[in-house]
């Protein structure tokens, strides 16, 4: 499950909406709003449209950028982030960009190493196996710090974009992320994380009560420093 920028904290997001959709005369104007105005509702006179993996391996031009730069190099370079985000908007009339990143970001900022392995997918070489294992992990991770590259990625972005279409971030719901740092990688059937629910219980809500809070963070630092549309 994705955390989409639009969606998320719902307690918090009126609020937070309201800074995004407020006129930021640091980035260019936006000419496309379609996809902000039918987030708030509003009737729109078509139906906004965005993919999700709409940057990947279908386009030619990314296969060139992994052949050059493996996956996470590319979501830690701004550049290459932000190169790999609009090349999909160059080809296609889409209603907004999505930032290209990773919702395994958020572990890695907690100290875990992730490879992305070709025909496998992500890796993690020592996953969360007891509960002891959590004392490895960055409970005072500052987002600001280690997630800075995604901060930068957008503000190129934005930059780049000229105003054509909104940029659009997500994160990984608690329990997602959860699920691949006691797995290893990704899993059908989530086996040992369950597991970790009604074998662990304590050790569960402690580590979905970090993720939460570093995904908090990590959301509304992209928003409070007025770098995202949504």
């Amino acid at each position: 499950m994705f955390h989409f920028m639009l969606f998320t904290i719902p307690n918090r997001w009126t609020m937070l909406l309201q800074m995004v959709h407020k006129s930021d005369m640091s980035f260019p104007p936006l000419k496309n709003d379609l996809i902000i105005r039918a987030a708030f509702g509003e009737v729109v006179e078509r139906v906004p449209v965005w993919i999700m993996r709409q940057a990947g391996r279908y386009l030619p031009e990314f296969r060139e950028e992994r052949k050059k730069h493996d996956f996470f190099t590319i979501c830690q370079t701004p550049e290459l982030a932000c190169e790999v985000t609009l090349q999909p908007i160059r080809r296609f009339d889409f209603d907004a960009a999505i930032i290209f990143s990773d919702i395994l970001v958020i572990p890695q900022a907690l100290g875990m190493e992730v490879l992305m392995k070709p025909g496998v997918g992500p890796v993690f070489p020592e996953p969360l196996v007891h509960p002891s294992d959590l004392s490895k992990l960055d409970t005072n991770v500052d987002v600001r710090t280690k997630l800075n590259y995604v901060y930068e990625a957008i503000t190129l972005t934005r930059h780049k974009l000229e105003g054509k279409v909104p940029l659009i971030g997500f994160t990984g719901a608690p329990y997602t992320l959860m699920g691949y740092m006691i797995e290893g990688g990704g899993s059908k059937t989530m086996s040992k994380a369950k597991k970790w629910l009604y074998a662990e219980r304590e050790a569960s809500h402690k580590l979905l009560k970090l993720l939460t809070k570093v995904i908090i963070a990590y959301l509304i630092e992209q928003v409070s420093l007025n770098r995202m549309r949504i």
